[in-house]
């Protein structure tokens, strides 16, 4: 899976997503989701009793569920239960609350937004200086992020037009790059 970790916001709360690019899907926290749509002070507690019910049921959306690492709010990584759109929202029909189609909306949208920005690169930078910015980020930061994604999709770039193709050869002259830059052996 390509790691592109990313934070959506629905009604100001995070729900920490992941697009992975060879299956153009996107995956979302379902913890986020189920804090956010239940008010659960124990969301996780919450998300167990619901999978035990939907396998007993005879819902299939537990073989469904991916293990992905995420950011947790002491900022390590940690495996977490994701689920694709669909998958989600089948999870979402299970969960009696007012909040369910708001946020399958807000899910339709996001969808929306991504094919969007797929067709006009374009909306899709304007998107991310304007996520960045909600996140606190200074302009300073924006521009120099994008720059080195700029200089990094350059370098990329000329590797596979000089033969560079697997992920492992990318990743070793990425080491290099890094070893001469830090002084690091």
């Amino acid at each position: 899976m390509n790691q592109e970790n990313a934070v959506k916001i629905f009604e100001h709360k995070h729900v920490r997503t992941y697009w992975d690019e060879q299956q153009k899907t996107w995956y979302f926290s379902v913890i986020d989701v189920i804090e956010i749509l239940t008010e659960s002070s124990v969301p996780k507690r919450y998300w167990s009793d619901l999978k035990k019910k939907l396998t007993t049921e005879g819902s299939e959306v537990h073989d469904k569920i991916v293990r992905l690492k995420m950011r947790v709010e002491d900022g390590k990584m940690r495996e977490t239960d994701v689920a694709n759109t669909e998958t989600l929202l089948r999870i979402i029909q299970s969960i009696p609350s007012p909040k369910a189609e708001p946020f399958r909306q807000w899910l339709a949208k996001v969808g929306y937004e991504r094919m969007q920005e797929i067709t006009d690169i374009e909306q899709s930078l304007d998107r991310a200086r304007e996520n960045w910015q909600k996140l606190g980020r200074s302009e300073k930061w924006i521009q120099q992020r994008m720059s080195g994604q700029e200089t990094r999709n350059k370098l990329t770039d000329y590797w596979k037009e000089n033969g560079v193709e697997k992920s492992d050869e990318f990743a070793f002259l990425t080491n290099i790059i890094h070893q001469e830059w830090t002084g690091l052996q």
